[in-house]
């Protein structure tokens, strides 16, 4: 629920108060950067934008991992999951919250994801929404949405409510 209450915040903030100065264009130019590193599986790129001191939070309330771990799975997930990710209808809106809780740069990242998988090349497309904190250049935290449901779902998992077996 903290982090449904953070994102409709911030995304609030973002839509009014965004603007276009050389820190924006330097944070979405950060952020458009590692997409690409993404979408190309280069994990030595999605490392150099990453702080050291970086953690990502969801897309379940209680996932959260730091940059060892997220480079680990990126890795794992290529080598033996993914085939590629792309994204489309992608894009960025950065602003900088001047107080609070939530005080400093931020970019989020709105798209349309198209994963296919290796070991039977299914495709999943799904909507994702990545909010980036940025410090110093770096990515030092980030939220990322989707629905996990749907993904499972596109696979061909069947959901059953134990209730009615």
């Amino acid at each position: 629920m903290k982090k449904i209450i953070l994102a409709t915040f911030l995304l609030t903030i973002l839509i009014a108060c965004s603007s276009t100065d050389k820190k924006t264009e330097s944070n979405i130019a950060l952020i458009t950067k590692y997409v690409k590193a993404v979408e190309n599986n280069d994990s030595a790129t999605m490392e150099s934008l990453m702080d050291e001191s970086y953690w990502g939070f969801g897309p379940s309330a209680g996932d959260s991992i730091n940059k060892e771990g997220v480079i680990a799975s990126w890795k794992n997930n290529i080598e033996n999951l993914y085939d590629g990710i792309t994204y489309s209808k992608s894009k960025n809106i950065a602003v900088t919250i001047p107080d609070g809780i939530n005080k400093g740069e931020w970019v989020s990242n709105w798209a349309e994801l198209k994963i296919v998988y290796k070991k039977d090349k299914r495709t999943v497309t799904i909507l994702a929404n990545t909010i980036y904190k940025i410090e110093n250049n770096k990515i030092v935290k980030s939220y990322s949405f989707y629905n996990e449901a749907d993904v499972l779902r596109q696979l061909g998992y069947v959901f059953i409510n134990p209730d009615e077996l």
